[in-house]
């Protein structure tokens, strides 16, 4: 959903935008950083390439780095910025500087940039699912390729760029928040090609795999056809009755974000309408002050469509916070929630592997046990090879089975302590929000009242 607001008030946002309160406890520390000179150098008259729903985001993925369960000192902080444009036509992509603070000793600098484009972001994201999803490893996802969005980025020319610089500005903002995530988990920090990712100067090799419209992306979407109706099909007799309730939890977990995600959107479009609705309204105040020949009352009228502005912009702000602090979040949650559920399912596709290699040892051990009825002694070494070879992959099936098993409860029971955490500090970002704004409306309406009050 996108947001359309004046653009001297995005200005202004940016311009009055005050910082969080330090003597919280829960801001204080580990902030990603980002510079606060070089958001975003893509720049169009009047349209702004860093909203303010940006800090809200740069919190948040802080507090996944205070409360990660680390249990260490040891950080990576990430900041995504200065979008730029690369190329023209079809061929043309976005690129992001990757800016990265760490104390780790895994790392050559201390502080280092590099940039990426978007495709590497996907690149990055499919090589950790591949080496971790099958260990029970819940990694971020990575946010989803808009079609209609990097169309128009690429066929937009310098001059019309600033149509797009929110869904520019979305897209960095995600793209930090996911980085931030992986960032934040103590073993995905450390992997070889993530550490590849945020150092290395060289250009990365494209990650063709990730366009969907190339043969990889096919045989991926199959691919995912066929895990759909695995899913489906398949029923696991869950012997474990954590893993039969977190199931369910997650179920609905799922089921209530996706609604409560419905519900915020409808609101933002509400108060979208109501700053629309407002600015009209002060618009016909204006002219109806022009009009009337009473001074004392045509004053009043145009100061009271100043005042209606003024709302009008409060409207607005309060619309981008809605938006720029629930409505992202949430975002990130159903996704995160999904990653949740690929762990799940690959837990299912190992006991399933477990379950065959069981079902094969037993065909082999009747198999051998037939050929020492009938004697044949040509037949029965082959057989106990055999035999000894599927009780290898059952204990191998059953041993991996019991280890992504206890890995799901650890990644679990982390992502549990950071989702509490980042849920609390939207829910108190969000009704600063909704306070400083009120404040603003009473403050507002309380200038005018001597104006109407004046009125003889």
């Amino acid at each position: 959903m996108y947001l359309y607001t004046s653009a001297r008030f995005l200005r202004l946002k940016l311009l009055e935008e005050a910082p969080l309160d330090n003597n919280s406890d829960i801001f204080a520390e580990e902030s990603v950083t980002s510079d606060p000179t070089g958001q975003a150098p893509i720049q169009q008259s009047g349209v702004p390439t860093s909203l303010p729903s940006s800090r809200m985001h740069r919190v948040t993925t802080a507090e996944l780095q205070q409360h990660g369960a680390n249990g260490d000192d040891q950080y990576v902080r990430v900041s995504i910025t200065e979008p730029q444009k690369m190329g023209e036509g079809m061929g043309a992509y976005m690129a992001y500087r990757v800016s990265t603070q760490t104390n780790m000793q895994f790392y050559k600098k201390s502080n280092f940039s590099v940039y990426r484009r978007f495709s590497d972001f996907l690149g990055l994201h499919d090589k950790l699912t591949e080496k971790y999803l099958r260990s029970g490893r819940i990694i971020p996802p990575a946010p989803e390729k808009s079609m209609i969005g990097s169309t128009k980025i690429k066929m937009s020319n310098q001059s019309d760029q600033g149509a797009s610089a929110d869904f520019i500005e979305r897209r960095r903002a995600a793209l930090e928040r996911f980085i931030n995530r992986t960032a934040n988990h103590p073993i995905l920090r450390v992997d070889p090609d993530f550490r590849d990712f945020l150092e290395s100067e060289l250009e990365l090799p494209k990650a063709t795999n990730t366009s969907a419209l190339s043969g990889a992306g096919v045989i991926r979407l199959f691919n995912k056809v066929g895990e759909t109706v695995n899913k489906i099909t398949y029923k696991m007799d869950e012997s474990d009755s954590w893993f039969e309730e977190k199931v369910q939890q997650v179920e609905n977990l799922d089921a209530q974000l996706k609604n409560m995600l419905t519900r915020v959107e409808a609101l933002v479009y509400q108060r979208r309408e109501l700053s629309q609705c407002t600015a009209s309204f002060g618009k016909s105040v204006a002219m109806l002050s022009n009009c009337d020949e009473h001074n004392s009352l045509s004053r009043a009228l145009s100061q009271l469509a100043e005042v209606e502005e003024k709302v009008e912009h409060v409207y607005a702000e309060q619309c981008i916070a809605d938006f720029g602090i629930l409505c992202e979040l949430l975002k990130d949650y159903v996704a995160l929630v999904g990653a949740i559920k690929d762990v799940f399912h690959e837990r299912v596709k190992v006991y399933q592997n477990w379950q065959h290699a069981q079902v094969v040892l037993n065909k082999k051990r009747e198999a051998k046990a037939k050929f020492e009825i009938m004697g044949r002694t040509d037949k029965i070494n082959q057989a106990n090879d055999e035999v000894v070879e599927w009780e290898s992959k059952v204990e191998r099936g059953q041993e991996e089975f019991e280890n992504i098993s206890r890995m799901i409860k650890k990644e679990l029971e982390r992502f549990e302590l950071v989702r509490i955490q980042e849920f609390k500090v939207t829910l108190i970002n969000y009704i600063e929000s909704l306070m400083q704004n009120q404040q603003q409306l009473i403050q507002i309406w309380e200038s005018f009242l001597p104006e109407a009050k004046a009125i003889a």
